[in-house]
């Protein structure tokens, strides 16, 4: 990937068709009928779009050598046929979060919420990219996308609610969950 940059577009123009926009927590987002990825770091939001989530993909920062070893053998790609389901998360965590040190962080992410062993147990049914957004000045601090196939669906929502559960969860101030099924061509 020679372009960390991914811009994801909501609007009425994209290969993602919207079943759902699902706020879990704080404010929603507009409704839009489509979103397109765009491999692009785009400044401005494209005309007709309602809204644009810009993310960069960057190292692991919370995972030991051990679990970066693990989660690159199952890791799917994304972009598999059989993958026509997929979810976006865009997540902004409180300002106590960002104010613990990552050490900390890393404490509450694995050793108190299993985060990282948790993802391990849905991986290669459930592909995912984390786009880091907070230092790039957008209003969410993560965009997540996952894919997977339609018979991998509960497998999927059983993951997400696993982790809601957990203290990692209790800094989370907004997310929002764009339910999308890819057009079949």
């Amino acid at each position: 990937m020679s372009n960390r940059f991914f811009t994801f577009v909501g609007g009425d123009t994209g290969p993602w068709r919207v079943c759902d926009i699902r706020t879990i927590v704080g404010h929603g987002m507009e409704s839009v009928s489509r979103v397109e990825i765009i491999n692009e770091d785009l400044q401005q939001t494209p005309a007709g779009a309602a809204w644009a989530l810009r993310g960069v993909v960057s190292n692991q920062r919370y995972t030991n050598r051990s679990e970066l070893d693990s989660l690159k053998a199952v890791q799917p790609s994304l972009g598999r046929t059989e993958a026509t389901c997929a979810v976006l998360i865009p997540i902004t965590k409180s300002s106590a979060w960002w104010e613990l040190p990552q050490d900390e962080r890393r404490e509450i992410i694995e050793s108190r919420s299993a985060h990282i062993a948790t993802g391990l147990r849905y991986l290669p049914a459930v592909a995912r990219r984390l786009h880091h957004s907070r230092d790039i000045g957008e209003p969410f601090d993560f965009v997540t996308w996952f894919e997977f196939a339609p018979q991998d669906t509960a497998a999927f929502y059983e993951l997400v609610t696993t982790l809601r559960k957990t203290e990692e969860w209790r800094y989370v101030e907004r997310e929002v969950e764009v339910r999308l099924t890819l057009d079949q061509k």
